[in-house]
């Protein structure tokens, strides 16, 4: 337990804080190599797929034994110059399937961003609906209640009860939002 504890935290200081610090040393330098800009821009895209693989496949592998010591492995081998990890994985594994695909991961990408798009819309559009129907609900209660507390209160709910109430009223008024989608006009 202990021992997975360190080892998550060597791969938090030296696969993310440590590069983070060279890689802002190196943008903060007055002459930049594209070397060096490539290198880094690899490393990181790599740590990012990594991250978000991660996600998933940590409840399949954490189980495996050494997973933290070949995780912060990798990190090393990515990071380390000598080894020039970055460059191989990104060159040999990483760049091929992404040129062979990038069509297919665009076009997917593409639906993706409309239907969660189109899925917002459609939750704001259930949100404002209910929360327009709650505060006329409230705003009915308040007046009805209203009647009650003042001098006069059984005259007043004779009179509420005789009167169209404010809430259809304010509903109509309000309801512009509504009418549109729902193809209705609501007389505004």
């Amino acid at each position: 337990m202990l021992a997975e504890i360190i080892f998550k935290l060597l791969v938090m200081v030296l696969g993310y804080a440590y590069p983070a610090f060279l890689c802002f040393k190196t943008v903060e330098k007055n002459k930049v190599k594209i070397e060096q800009l490539r290198f880094w821009c690899q490393y990181w895209i790599i740590v990012a797929l990594m991250t978000a693989l991660e996600r998933i496949s940590d409840i399949f592998l954490s189980w495996v034994p050494l997973y933290a010591e070949m995780k912060l492995a990798l990190f090393l081998f990515l990071l380390y110059p000598k080894t020039k990890g970055t460059r191989f994985v990104y060159e040999t594994l990483l760049r091929p399937f992404v040129m062979k695909h990038e069509k297919d991961m665009d076009s997917n990408l593409q639906e993706l961003r409309s239907r969660m798009w189109d899925s917002a819309i459609y939750c704001y559009h259930n949100c404002s609906e209910l929360g327009q129907t709650m505060f006329f609900e409230v705003t009915e209660h308040l007046a009805s209640k209203q009647g009650k507390f003042g001098k006069a209160g059984s005259e007043k709910r004779e009179r509420n009860r005789s009167k169209a109430s404010l809430a259809p009223r304010l509903q109509t008024i309000f309801s512009f939002s509504r009418g549109s989608r729902s193809g209705k006009n609501r007389g505004i």
